[in-house]
Formats: structure tokens, C-alpha cells, sequence
């Protein structure tokens, strides 16, 4: 393989703090060095991927993982905000949610979504899920660093 994701930048969207701690961790803790970032709403997570208010100086994500159901502003609404500008689009979108409705799983790609999760159940299952998000998903989606 020889490809390594040296400081991949992902942002994290999810309100659930039990939810995004147990990303953050486990992402931290994965084989894939990474800079995270939280975010907790969708007005957030837009304003960081523009760069707007308090994240004027964000660092642009290489990946954002993005949940569906948040306050402020849905989460489909902040994928398709990201997939319709031109400087955003090429960043790679995993939905990550609790719903495995496939309503909500061909929304989603319909608005250009690059992966879509249903959010494992139990912690072994987290672990798993994370280690095939860093060592499939991620190398799929990324383009390394040199």
C-alpha cells in the first residue's frame, strides 16, 4: 500500500457529546494520525467550512463526518451547502447516523454524500467501524499528504 494520511484533518459534526467524544477518541487513538475538530450544530459546521465568525482561521478539513440530525441546521442541508460550493465540493462527506431508514440513506447520496454509516451500537462495534473508516474508507476518500 505505502500510502499514509499523515495529519489528516477531519471535522466532526455531531450534538450528541457522548457520540463525538467516543469519535474523537477513537480517531486519536486509530493508526491514522489526525487533527480533530468538533463542531455541535449545523450553523457550526457551516460557519467552520466557510470560515465565518469564530472560525475565520479553521483549518479546511480533509474529511467531515457528518451526522443527520442536528440543531440549528439539518445536517442534509450543511451536505448540500458543502457539495454546492465549488471550493468545498471536492472535500469527502461520511454521513454518520442513527438512522439506517433509506429514505435517509438515498438522500443523502442524492446530494452527493460519499459514504454513508448507521452509527454502531455498542463500543466494540465503534471500534470496528473506526478501524474501517482509517484503513478503507479514509485511504478511498483522501488524498495523502506528501
Amino acid at each position: 500500500m505505502g500510502q499514509t494520511l499523515r495529519g489528516t484533518e477531519i471535522l466532526i459534526v455531531e450534538d450528541n457529546p457522548a457520540d463525538a467524544w467516543l469519535l474523537r477518541e477513537l480517531l486519536s487513538s486509530s493508526r491514522v494520525p489526525t487533527s480533530i475538530q468538533v463542531v455541535t450544530d449545523g450553523e457550526a459546521a457551516t460557519d467552520y467550512l466557510f470560515r465565518r465568525g469564530e472560525h475565520a482561521s479553521a483549518v479546511r478539513p480533509q474529511i467531515v463526518l457528518l451526522d443527520l440530525n442536528l440543531p440549528k441546521k439539518e445536517g442534509i442541508e450543511v451536505l448540500r451547502e458543502i457539495k454546492a460550493d465549488a471550493t468545498l465540493s471536492s472535500i469527502p462527506v461520511i454521513v454518520l447516523s442513527t438512522s439506517a431508514r433509506s429514505e435517509d440513506v438515498q438522500r443523502s447520496l442524492d446530494h452527493r454524500a460519499d459514504s454513508y454509516f448507521t452509527k454502531p451500537g455498542n463500543l466494540p462495534e465503534f471500534e470496528a467501524f473506526i478501524e474501517r473508516l482509517t484503513q478503507v474508507e479514509f485511504p478511498r476518500l483522501i488524498k495523502p499528504n506528501p
